[in-house]
């Protein structure tokens, strides 16, 4: 690291200037690479997958894309429904309808004066499958109501996006940057405050840039650009922070600007790196999910920490070594880092320590419970409702006896001339609100036949995704394929979670054996593992408490709860918060080992023993950084609250996960539970077998 550091302040202006370089082709090529990224949530070989994808082949249309609804309210309702079901197809040709006129399609007759009609227009690329549709059919709701008649276009889709429009990734940065300054302004009380905001727009903008050439070599998920704003805006002020504080600290106690420049990176700079690599060895976790969506992630959740790791231990100390005093105004007093409050809680903390690792634990475990319960899926239909026209329209049609299937509906590919004995069979399966093989035009392509099933159940419910392996089970007896969102939901949690504890394993090891050689420890890396699985449950626990089970999203959110949890969430967090959190654990633990290194230093001033230093590292490693992982985690926190606010909600559901994942780590575990643990855990926090340090390459321990 010392060499590192020496090379880039010989060589200042050459680093700045590439780093800006590098910043303006990412914000030149930022919106080309925007609309590079990816929509598509292939499950290549899973059965539903190819059972939609040959039915969007064939019919343009359907599959993973649920249909449009038009919704009828007034006299005469089910014959208008009729009447807007022909006017679809005559306005957007290759459109497939359903109205309640079709045989085995009464249930879309709600009542008297209210009635639905399902549309299937073609489906173009894109965010927006139905983009081009839309308007038409909005047109003919606009001109279909009227003569106390009102027609409503809605649908999943339409629910789905929460009634926000496209909105640009700017508005979310804004938000956590505000949010970032005000926190930064807090803590440096100068210019200062300034500097890691910059280098966390020249880590976005890197990262994007290379997403750019990323997106040449494979497909890359539309929510990888919130990701990276956000998480890079976090995550890139976290260890500039670091390397900035530590920087003021040896400046404070006397050192001139470029040795406490040295000294910082050789410490704080030495803990960016491996919390860097500790991040991106988690991220790589999506990699090895066997599906392009949450890979492309992966792939692009790696930039973030590399990007920023880069620019902390070159642009950094390149500009405290050019500018850095003059960033001190209007502050004149030496900076205090060393925190008396955190101190203070330390102390306490020691001074209770099984107490504190008891009433820690039990914290945890009490709001990890809920997760026991945790169900994954499609948000209900109930999860997406709000106050827009469109909702209200489907609430109220759901509501009068409208079944929940039918805004999601399981579509059965069968030969044509099998289509009536399958039809007759699916029909009696339980649970099944109705089955219809409609006869209008688009239902059936080159000999082979689309059926509708509409569970009377939400297909996200249990009773919904009981009904589909009925309906399944039948499909596989009579040689039929089953198609729909909610098959394809059903294969994607497999997809996803069949092999996940050999992914999880394999990023534990890793991870482990990367805290160990930093560290110089077999139990504090052990402890940090069991602490992040304790944080990430105690996370999962109260999003499903918000989300599933409803209790505050309304408050929270407006919205009404999803019923369950998005299937890629869990899996996505656990891939960020697992090196998040690692992130907060590294800077804590290496500068506890760093303070006990010297206070048990051969030619230490006092000569004390090894219980005594563990206790007192513990407090000056706290005391030193618990103010730093408080503003950076409440930096990120303010950075997920911005991503909260986009309109879709399974963005919303990961956006909850990892807002409570940060504030319940920095707040419970790693400001009470961690030094409690290593208090308790006393000299063998500090010991390594021979065995494991020859296996990771460091010397034996000189006393």
């Amino acid at each position: 690291m010392r060499a590192l550091t020496t090379l880039v302040l010989k060589h200042r202006i050459v680093v700045a200037l590439t780093w800006l370089l590098v910043a303006v082709a990412g914000a030149v090529t930022a919106p080309t690479t925007v609309d590079r990224l990816s929509f598509d949530f292939a499950l290549p070989g899973q059965a539903a997958y190819e059972t939609n994808e040959q039915i969007i082949e064939q019919f343009g249309n359907g599959g993973l894309n649920d249909p449009l609804l038009l919704v009828v309210k007034g006299d005469g309702a089910a014959e208008r429904a009729g009447a807007v079901a022909d006017a679809a197809r005559d306005a957007v040709p290759g459109t497939r309808t359903v109205a309640p006129g079709d045989d085995g399609a009464d249930v879309l007759a709600v009542s008297g004066d209210e009635a639905v009609a399902v549309a299937y227009p073609p489906v173009v690329p894109g965010a927006d499958p139905y983009l081009e549709a839309a308007p038409a059919l909005e047109k003919i709701a606009q001109g279909a109501s009227s003569d106390g008649v009102e027609v409503t276009l809605t649908g999943f889709s339409v629910l789905e996006e929460g009634g926000g429009g496209d909105r640009s990734i700017l508005f979310e940065i804004l938000l956590g940057g505000i949010g970032a300054l005000v926190v930064l302004a807090l803590v440096f009380g100068s210019l200062l405050a300034g500097l890691p905001l910059l280098v966390a727009a020249f880590s976005i903008l890197g990262t994007f840039l290379a997403l750019f050439g990323l997106t040449y070599v494979t497909d890359v998920s539309a929510v990888v650009e919130y990701l990276i704003a956000l998480i890079g805006l976090g995550v890139a002020i976290d260890y500039s922070l670091l390397v900035v504080t530590r920087w003021r600290e040896e400046r404070a106690k006397g050192l001139d600007n470029d040795d406490a420049v040295r000294t910082a990176m050789a410490t704080a700079g030495h803990s960016v790196l491996f919390s860097g690599v500790t991040v991106a060895v988690s991220l790589a976790a999506l990699v090895l999910v066997p599906i392009p969506f949450l890979r492309s992630i992966g792939l692009g959740g790696l930039l973030i920490p590399l990007f920023s790791v880069a620019i902390s231990l070159t642009l950094v100390p390149a500009l405290l070594s050019a500018i850095g005093p003059r960033l001190n105004w209007p502050r004149r007093k030496p900076a205090v880092t060393r925190s008396r409050l955190w101190a203070r809680i330390t102390t306490g903390v020691l001074r209770h320590r099984w107490l504190t690792v008891v009433g820690s634990v039990a914290v945890l475990l009490a709001l990890a419970a809920p997760a026991l319960n945790l169900t994954l899926g499609t948000p209900q239909v109930s999860g997406v409702s709000s106050s827009t026209p469109a909702s209200s329209a489907l609430t109220s049609a759901v509501s009068a006896g409208l079944p929940d299937g039918v805004v999601r509906p399981t579509e059965v590919l069968v030969e044509d001339a099998d289509a009536p004995a399958v039809l007759d069979r699916l029909q009696r399966v339980d649970g099944v609100a109705a089955a219809t093989a409609p006869t209008s035009d688009g239902w059936t392509v080159d000999g082979q036949a689309l059926l509708q099933v509409w569970t009377t159940a939400d297909p996200s419910s249990d009773a919904g995704r009981a009904t589909l392996d009925r309906v399944r089970d039948v499909a596989d007896d009579t040689g039929a394929r089953v198609g729909g969102t909610p098959a394809e939901d059903a294969d994607f949690v497999t997809a996803v979670y069949g092999d996940v504890v050999w992914v999880v394993l394999g990023v534990a090891i890793v991870t482990f054996l990367l805290l160990a050689r930093a560290l110089r420890s077999l139990w504090l890396p052990i402890k940090a593992l069991a602490l992040n699985v304790l944080s990430l449950a105690a996370a999962y626990g109260v999003t499903v408490l918000i989300w599933q089970d409803g209790f505050g999203s309304e408050l929270l959110f407006n919205q009404s709860a999803s019923g369950v949890i998005t299937i890629w969430v869990p899996i996505a967090a656990f891939a960020f918060l697992f090196g998040l959190s690692m992130d907060y654990e590294v800077f804590l633990l290496s500068r506890m080992r760093e303070e006990y290194d010297r206070l048990m230093a051969p030619d230490a001033e006092e000569v004390i023993d090894a219980r005594t230093a563990t206790d007192r590292a513990v407090v000056e490693g706290i005391a030193n950084t618990g103010r730093l992982v408080t503003s950076a985690a409440l930096i990120l926190f303010f950075a997920f609250i911005a991503l909260s606010t986009v309109p879709t909600v399974e963005v919303k559901v990961l956006a909850t996960a990892l807002a409570l994942g940060i504030a319940i780590d920095a707040l419970i575990v790693r400001g009470l539970l961690a030094p409690a643990l290593v208090g308790v855990l006393g000299r063998a926090n500090w010991t390594m077998p021979r065995a494991l340090r020859r296996v990771l390459f460091l010397p034996d321990e000189p006393h």
